[in-house]
């Protein structure tokens, strides 16, 4: 039986360890088939630092969280073993180690047999991520929640960097081309030729407005049949989500979507073949009320609860 997390009617939510959702810590389970990490580092940002302490944040944030997601009509702690696999640390100085560390690592829990629901951080680790799902599953389709298209080639001749990922990503042949899209993008762009180029790298765009004025049923059925079977990584930039629902974030543009959307259109995806998640760009110096950690915290939540009803199939 997978170990619970820790039980609040034993011990009250606002004390004991700040693990995700109360879960137990990896070293305390004998096997993780879904590990929840975080990824402290915030070294690729083009504007507001502070996503480095997005890990700790969320956790904080997921202490009211709860084992039965009706939702989804799911127990995630009760179907599989979850567990808080702490911090992956990575060089604050270095990108480019950085990011072979967290490859690395993200093989690391590949090869014993774990799902990754990874907490940023900013977006630079999206891309050392999908390296190591394509290392195991071949090309994989991709949906990216965020404001931004992140498809740039450089910021000051600098190729990887939080608005780069995907380029390098569909350059590098981890996606497949067939099955990408960005979701809730919105805001001023450098120019038209952004679009035009990524639409060359293979994305198809969701905008924001898409969602308001086609509501959340017809983006779902469109984006399941875009992706398929295909094995499929789920990026979400918390910043996808307007600034009233998400303001601890480093890049904020007006006119997003709200959380309920953001929601309801991740529990749409229950039957697609998700190999791996990430909900990054949670900077807390910026929160109030805890309202990003908490958004970022469900979010994350439910991105384990998609990844326990495949243990049900």
């Amino acid at each position: 039986m997978p170990v619970p997390p820790i039980d609040s009617s034993q011990v009250p939510r606002f004390a004991g360890f700040a693990t995700f959702a109360r879960l137990p810590r990896i070293d305390e389970v004998s096997h993780a088939d879904i590990a929840v990490v975080g990824v402290p580092f915030d070294a690729g940002v083009s504007y507001r630092p502070g996503a480095r302490f997005g890990p700790a944040a969320v956790r904080e944030a997921s202490r009211l969280l709860r084992p039965y997601h009706p939702g989804l009509d799911v127990s995630p702690f009760a179907t599989c073993q979850v567990a808080d696999a702490g911090d992956i640390a990575l060089n604050p100085f270095d990108i480019g180690e950085a990011v072979e560390t967290l490859q690395h690592r993200a093989g690391e829990f590949a090869a014993a047999g774990s799902r990754l629901v990874t907490v940023g951080g900013d977006h630079t680790i999206a891309l050392p991520l999908l390296r190591a799902a394509a290392a195991e599953h071949g090309p994989v389709a991709l949906l990216h929640f965020d404001a931004h298209l992140d498809t740039w080639d450089t910021y000051f001749g600098a190729p990887v960097t939080h608005g780069t990922p995907f380029r390098r990503a569909s350059e590098e042949g981890l996606l497949d081309l067939d099955a990408l899209c960005h979701v809730g993008t919105r805001g001023p762009l450098y120019g038209k030729a952004d679009l035009a180029e990524d639409e060359r790298l293979g994305f198809g765009i969701v905008t924001s407005a898409d969602v308001l004025h086609r509501g959340v049923p017809e983006i779902v059925a469109a984006l399941k049949e875009r992706v398929g079977d295909r094995p499929l990584y789920i990026s979400v930039d918390i910043d996808v989500l307007d600034p009233a629902h998400a303001p601890g974030t480093g890049t904020p543009e007006a006119g997003g979507m709200t959380s309920r959307e953001l929601l309801e259109i991740l529990r749409g995806l229950r039957d697609c073949t998700i190999v791996g998640a990430d909900v990054v760009e949670v900077a807390p110096a910026y929160d109030h009320a805890e309202i990003t950690a908490i958004a970022a915290s469900h979010v994350a939540y439910d991105l384990v609860s998609l990844l326990a009803l495949q243990e049900q199939r």
